[in-house]
């Protein structure tokens, strides 16, 4: 490890600059660990000073998630009161990162763009109804650019979704033919938001994969992916064998493979990680009780990892991909950890990027989002045709030769159908991390902050040092490099303005700031509209550069009456007061 000393302080202040102003931050001090003795800039695709501004940005969210983002607030609260909670903590993680990225892209090539193909929060998880899946998040299509560039990719993007003869191909094709590059984003402003909301002392993180090309995904597409990610050396042990070892193989295999590959383990010190839990038990438990039957040892939530701190099963895909692979105990006892199961899609490709810096390998399968069938069964669900004659027998004898009712076989095929439409490849036995991307050669830059302290790395959350002053720690990641940079930031305006700073213009209006008294400026017109997108996705319909908030499209378990409309007041005073700045805004 490679320490960098406080000397340069000034140069990462001056390089992220347009982050450390949009949230009035002082940087007082930055340390950086590498895993090499070049810094990560020197191994990524962004220039040096977009890759710092996005570590700031991944601190920045964490910072702002973590102090007002009501950490804890849910802890036995009513299902109303902590769905709020998880959704007033998404709504400032999402907010504080959308206003990182459109920051720091002014400073973006003028033909570069950034525009988010896979992000995760608004599909609901296991044991999840429909309101409680309705989060704010940075989801497909939203572009950060220079506003020339981001009107042309925008409208590509309107095309994509609108025109079936206008494709990935053709989208990725048109742009390029007009000298424009996109990079795609995979982002999870919140990943454990349920135990942020909890107050859980472990896990809350942000997640940003910045990739140097869109992914190969045409829709929005939230839904599970079935992983299984094992350390490179056993895939080699099991190639040398002359066995395929990838997620379809059978965990007899994959255990022989890991004795071969680490000489002497005991069965019982294979650490398996998957989501556990009873709403995970129809999906995983053959997989449990598969790898039970092996001896191996299936992690439970308090098993202590290497770095000293308990983990947790409820939650959280991604980052025990950081500890995959293998270690001695002070008794000298080898240990080796994987991961199984499955993954939402976003955590799922972010996971699965960052094989090569990790070395590990990492396969993935389509899972539909219905929790009823085992994960051998849902492999063979997702190859089926819904548009197939025999689909309806087919999916019978998935569900043991039970004829499923109707509105299930619309169901799975609506899933199949979704995915496909989503260009999410269902012909392949596995996925890799190429298959969704257009190039063979691809480069990423993978961002996390951490709002709580990581059992996996041993990375300690947000750390108040003093009154406006506090510690964040950070990671980047790409294929060849690995640092972990910890900024000491100071408030500039002091806590209590500090909250205006990262919250939401309309969630700061819902809490009784008077918009009428407030000095607006044509800024309001981007910020509302970005908010707009984040939050209420569901209820806007696009026309041009026109958009309609639809009121009737949110359910009043997301947002109270009282506060739709309070929010179609505030929306209507400003495009009536405000008609040039608001054009863009119909309310129905």
């Amino acid at each position: 490890m490679t320490v960098i000393d406080q000397r340069n302080v000034a140069q990462w202040a001056f390089d992220t600059r347009p982050v450390l102003a949009r949230f009035h931050l002082w940087l007082d001090d930055v340390e950086v660990e590498r895993a090499q003795t070049t810094p990560v800039s020197d191994h990524a695709f962004t220039p040096r000073g977009i890759t710092r501004c996005l570590a700031t940005t991944a601190a920045a969210t964490a910072l702002g998630t973590r102090l007002f983002g009501h950490h804890g607030d849910g802890k036995g609260a009513d299902k109303a009161t902590y769905n709020q909670v998880k959704k007033a903590a998404d709504a400032v993680s999402a907010y504080v990162m959308s206003e990182g990225l459109w920051y720091l892209t002014r400073q973006l090539p003028e033909n570069h763009a950034v525009m988010v193909s896979l992000g995760e929060g608004i599909m609901p998880k296991a044991g999840e109804t429909p309101e409680m899946g309705a989060n704010p998040l940075l989801g497909f299509g939203r572009v950060y650019a220079r506003p020339e560039v981001a009107r042309l990719v925008d409208r590509a993007v309107h095309r994509l979704l609108n025109d079936p003869a206008f494709g990935f191909h053709e989208f990725y094709s048109s742009l390029r033919a007009r000298g424009v590059t996109v990079w795609g984003a995979a982002v999870d402003t919140l990943e454990n938001t349920s135990r942020f909301a909890e107050g859980k002392d472990t896990g809350p993180m942000t997640v940003l994969h910045l990739f140097d090309s869109p992914l190969r995904v045409a829709r929005p597409y939230e839904s599970y992916m079935g992983c299984l990610t094992v350390p490179r050396r056993v895939t080699e042990a099991a190639a040398a064998c002359s066995v395929l070892l990838d997620y379809c193989t059978p965990r007899a295999r994959v255990i022989e493979a890991i004795e071969a590959a680490y000489p002497g383990v005991e069965r019982k010190n294979v650490h398996v990680w998957t989501l556990r839990g009873k709403s995970r038990a129809g999906r995983l438990s053959r997989l449990w009780q598969e790898w039970e039957a092996l001896g191996a040892h299936v992690v439970d939530d308090g098993w202590v990892a290497p770095s000293g701190l308990a983990v947790f099963t409820d939650s959280g895909t991604y980052a025990p991909t950081f500890l995959v692979g293998g270690w001695r105990d002070q008794a000298g006892a080898q240990h080796v950890f994987l991961c199984d199961g499955y993954a939402a899609s976003a955590e799922a490709m972010q996971a699965a990027s960052l094989a090569e810096v990790l070395d590990v390998d990492c396969t993935m399968t389509p899972f539909s989002p219905r929790f009823e069938l085992p994960h051998d069964d849902e492999y063979r669900l997702m190859k089926l045709s819904p548009d197939a004659p025999d689909f309806a027998e087919a999916l019978a004898r998935i569900f043991g030769g039970r004829a499923p009712e109707a509105d299930r076989v619309a169901l799975y095929g609506g899933a199949l159908r979704a995915a496909a439409a989503a260009n999410i490849p269902l012909d392949r036995r596995v996925l890799r991390a190429d298959d969704l991307l257009p190039e063979k050669g691809w480069g990423v830059l993978a961002c996390t902050g951490y709002m709580c302290d990581d059992p996996y790395t041993g990375a300690p959350g947000v750390e108040r040092l003093a009154e406006d002053r506090y510690r964040v720690t950070t990671r980047l990641t790409t294929h060849a490099a690995n640092s972990r940079v910890t900024f000491t930031f100071r408030l500039l305006d002091g806590f209590a303005q500090a909250r205006q700073v990262f919250s939401p213009l309309l969630v700061r209006f819902l809490d009784g700031v008077d918009y009428h008294q407030r000095a607006v400026k044509i800024s309001d017109s981007g910020r509302i509209r970005n908010e707009l997108q984040t939050m209420f996705s569901q209820a806007l319909e696009y026309e041009g550069e026109r958009i309609r908030v639809c009121f009737d499209r949110i359910d009043e378990r997301v947002m109270a009456r009282r506060n739709q409309s309070a929010l179609r007041e505030v929306l209507a005073w400003y495009k009536a007061e405000h008609p040039v700045w608001f054009g863009w805004l119909d309310l129905e």
